[in-house]
C-alpha cells in the first residue's frame, strides 16, 4: 500500500564523493563543496547568497542514525572577480554529522518543497548508501563514482508513491511523515481514547479492520499490510495523544507557572521509546497470525542453550530439547527483525541444535556487503515480497519471501 508521495518532501536531490576538503573538519573550520549549474537552474537560484535551513544527517551501518540542524549558505565565491567565470559554492560549518564525515563518503543532497536542505551522509557501499540511493531513485552507479558532482534529478509530480519501505527511511532520516488517510481512520482510532493499547491489542486490530485479506494465500503481502495498517492506527493515535498533552491546560508547565522542563523531556523519551519498540512486537505478533494461518507448529520466545531467546522456534520447545543431535533437520529458527543491519549477528551463537539460521527482516536495500556476509555464515535472510523490490536483481535471487520460509518449514516438518 502507498501513502503519499515523494515530492511531498522533497523537489531534487543530488549526490557526491566527498573529497578531503569536505569532509575533514582539520583541514577547514568552515566545509564548502561547488554546485553545478543543473542544480543551479533547478534548485539553487545563481540569483545570489542564499541562507537555507539544513537537516544533518549521518546513516551508518555500525551505529545509531546521528541528526543535526544548522545552516548552509550558497553563494558565489567569486562575484567580486568580472573577468573570471562565477563559482557557486554550499558553505556549512562542522557539527555532530560532519564531525563523522571521511573522505569517500557519499554526500546526498535533498531540496523540501520549503527549501529547507537535508544533508545525508553514508560511507560508501554501506546499508544507508543504498537505502537512499533506492529512496531517491537514483542508480547504483550514481554513488559509485569518484567524481565530484555524480548525479541531480529533480522529483516529479506523479512518481510511484511511497510503500513501507520507503516510509521507514523517512523515519530514520527524521522526515516527519504526513499521513494522506489519517482522517480517514479516525473511526478506528476514536474507541482508542487517549491512552496506547498494548502492541498485541493493536496488532489485532489492524487484523481485523483488514478482514477480507487472507494470509494462507498471500502470506507476504498481507503480512505488509497487516503493518502498513497498524502504522496508520498508531500514527493517528500517536498524534492525538501528543496534541492533546500540549493542548492541555498545564501543558508542560508546573502549578508554580515553571516550564516543566523535566516533564517534558519524560514524555518525549517516552513516545520516542514506544515509536522504536512497537514495530518489533509487531512484526513478531502479525508473523504469528502468518503460522497460525498456515497451521504451523511453533514457540515465540524460547529459551534454549545459554539463555538464547530466537524469536520463534519450529516446531516447539519440547522438540528442540529432545533433540539429541547437534544440527537436528526438523526444527527450524526465525529472527524477526524490523531492521537487521548488523544486529543479524547476534543470531550466530543462537540455538546450537539447529541445521541454519533465518532472519526475516523489513527493512530495504541492505547492502550487497552485508548480505554476502550473511550467506557466508549461513545466516537465510527472509524479506516479504513487496519489499524485495528495493535490492538488486543479484540479491532477488538469493532472498526468502515469507512464502518460501513456510514452505520450508512444513518440509523440515515432514522429514
Amino acid at each position: 500500500m502507498t501513502r503519499g508521495h515523494l515530492r511531498d518532501y522533497f523537489v531534487g536531490v543530488g549526490v557526491k564523493r566527498l573529497r578531503t576538503v569536505d569532509a575533514e573538519p582539520k583541514i577547514s573550520e568552515r566545509h564548502e563543496i561547488g554546485t553545478t549549474s543543473q542544480m543551479r537552474r533547478l534548485f539553487l537560484p545563481a540569483g545570489g547568497k542564499e541562507r537555507l535551513k539544513a537537516i544533518f544527517v549521518s546513516l551508518a551501518d555500525d551505529r545509531e542514525c546521528v541528526i543535526d540542524e544548522g545552516w548552509a549558505t550558497h553563494f558565489c565565491a567569486r562575484s567580486s572577480h568580472t573577468r573570471r567565470d562565477p563559482e557557486w559554492r554550499l558553505c556549512y560549518r562542522a557539527n555532530r554529522v560532519t564531525e563523522l564525515m571521511r573522505q569517500g563518503d557519499t554526500l546526498f543532497l535533498a531540496i523540501t518543497p520549503g527549501r529547507t536542505l537535508y544533508f545525508i551522509v553514508t560511507p560508501d557501499g554501506s546499508t544507508g548508501q543504498r537505502q537512499v540511493s533506492w529512496l531517491f531513485g537514483l542508480e547504483a552507479s550514481d554513488s559509485h563514482s569518484s567524481g565530484t558532482l555524480l548525479a541531480w534529478r529533480e522529483i516529479k509530480t506523479g512518481e510511484p508513491g511511497l510503500n513501507f519501505s520507503a516510509r521507514m527511511i523517512l523515519d530514520q532520516m527524521g522526515v516527519q511523515f504526513k499521513d494522506p488517510i489519517a482522517k480517514s481512520i479516525d473511526t478506528i482510532v476514536d474507541p482508542l481514547g487517549d491512552t496506547f493499547p498494548n502492541t498485541a491489542e493493536l496488532s489485532r486490530l489492524a487484523r481485523e479492520r483488514l478482514g477480507e485479506v487472507r494470509a494462507d494465500e498471500d502470506p507476504d503481502a498481507v503480512l505488509v499490510e497487516w503493518l502498513d495498517r497498524e502504522d496508520a492506527i498508531f500514527r493517528r493515535l500517536e498524534r492525538r495523544i501528543v496534541a492533546k498533552r500540549l493542548q492541555s491546560d498545564l501543558g508542560f508547565l508546573r502549578e508554580d507557572g515553571e516550564a516543566d522542563v523535566d516533564g517534558c523531556i519524560r514524555f518525549a523519551l517516552r513516545i520516542q521509546k514506544c515509536r522504536e519498540s512497537r514495530i518489533g512486537r509487531s512484526l513478531g505478533n502479525h508473523l504469528e497470525a502468518v503460522f497460525r494461518a498456515h497451521q504451523l507448529s511453533y514457540v515465540r520466545g524460547f529459551s534454549t542453550e545459554n539463555k538464547h531467546r530466537p524469536d520463534f522456534v519450529f516446531t516447539s520447545g519440547e522438540a528442540y530439547r529432545a533433540a539429541s543431535e547437534p544440527r537436528d533437520l526438523h526444527l527450524t529458527m526465525l529472527g524477526a527483525k524490523s531492521s537487521c543491519n548488523v544486529r543479524w549477528r547476534q543470531l550466530l551463537d543462537e540455538p546450537s541444535k539447529i541445521q541454519r539460521g533465518h532472519v526475516l527482516t523489513l527493512e530495504a536495500a541492505i547492502s550487497e556487503t552485508q548480505t554476502h556476509q550473511m550467506r557466508e555464515s549461513d545466516m537465510q535472510l527472509v524479506v516479504p515480497r513487496p519489499i524485495q523490490d528495493a535490492y538488486t536483481a543479484e540479491q532477488r535471487k538469493w532472498l526468502w519471501s515469507v512464502s518460501d520460509f513456510v514452505r520450508e518449514v512444513k518440509r523440515r516438518a515432514r522429514l
